[in-house]
């Protein structure tokens, strides 16, 4: 009887030491299943900081400083012109495309990013050299050439922007002559130059503006510049000596010039 007792109580004591190892278990798996979860969240609370972030750098990134309205700029302009001339016998020849100093400065406005207009004040030295019979005969002409230009622009505010521009040139003649090396006294006739007084014409072309500092307050600008006269170069009545004879064809003028300069844009 005695030992039937002893071996219920042994039985029942086995059993509650395996209830409680088994209760521990559970408890440990709850614990370790909820450091896991706790572990997988953390980076999805990290996430979207880190986008925001880049995107604030990224807007960052492209601001651009804003239009500047007026311009004032500064030129050199070497420029090839020709020159339809006459010679002694009446003959015309076609001059040759000879280079010209020119300078001039600019003045413009920007309407928006794309659109502005300038005005240009350029002075030019035309000189045009050609042969007749046994001289050497050289013409030079001055001009101050005033081109009102519609400018087109790819974007102002850019660092690099290209332009186009077209519009209608007002020149004037500041003075001209022709010099003359060689035996000049076995002819009877006497060249001059007889060019007009006014030039009206069409100016076009295009360019590269490069901006040197971030806020776009300085530029160097590099480009074209061409102009076809619209009316007759020569003189009407450019001497009233019947010894004399005007080396300038009735004709227009063309002028083909690249330029270089620095701009403030304010």
């Amino acid at each position: 009887m005695k030992k039937k007792i002893i071996l219920a109580s042994i039985a029942a004591f086995t059993t509650l030491l395996s209830v409680t190892a088994t209760a521990q278990e559970d408890s440990v798996v709850v614990k370790e299943s909820t450091k896991e979860t706790t572990v997988v969240k953390d980076p999805e609370i990290k996430q979207p900081v880190v986008v925001h972030d880049t995107v604030v750098k990224e807007e960052k990134k492209t601001e651009r400083p804003a239009l500047r309205m007026g311009e004032f700029g500064v030129r050199y302009m070497p420029t090839f012109a020709s020159l339809n001339l006459r010679n002694y016998n009446n003959e015309v020849i076609q001059g040759d495309f000879t280079m010209s100093q020119g300078f001039g400065i600019m003045l413009g406005t920007n309407f928006s990013k794309n659109i502005g207009l300038q005005a240009e004040v350029n002075y030019l030295d035309i000189t045009q050299k050609y042969k007749d019979q046994n001289l050497n005969r050289q013409v030079e002409v001055s001009y101050l050439n005033i081109p009102i230009l519609l400018s087109l622009n790819t974007d102002k505010t850019r660092m690099v922007n290209l332009n186009f521009v077209a519009g209608p040139q007002f020149g004037v003649n500041l003075g001209s002559g022709i010099s003359t090396t060689g035996n000049e006294n076995t002819q009877t006739l006497h060249a001059t130059v007889g060019a007009s007084g006014t030039d009206v014409g069409l100016a076009y072309g295009t360019g590269l503006e490069f901006a040197l500092s971030k806020t776009h307050c300085l530029r160097l600008d590099l480009g074209y510049r061409g102009f076809y006269g619209l009316f007759d170069a020569s003189a009407k009545q450019y001497s009233s000596n019947p010894d004399t004879y005007n080396v300038i064809v009735r004709g227009s003028r063309k002028t083909h010039a690249a330029y270089a300069g620095l701009t403030l844009c304010f």
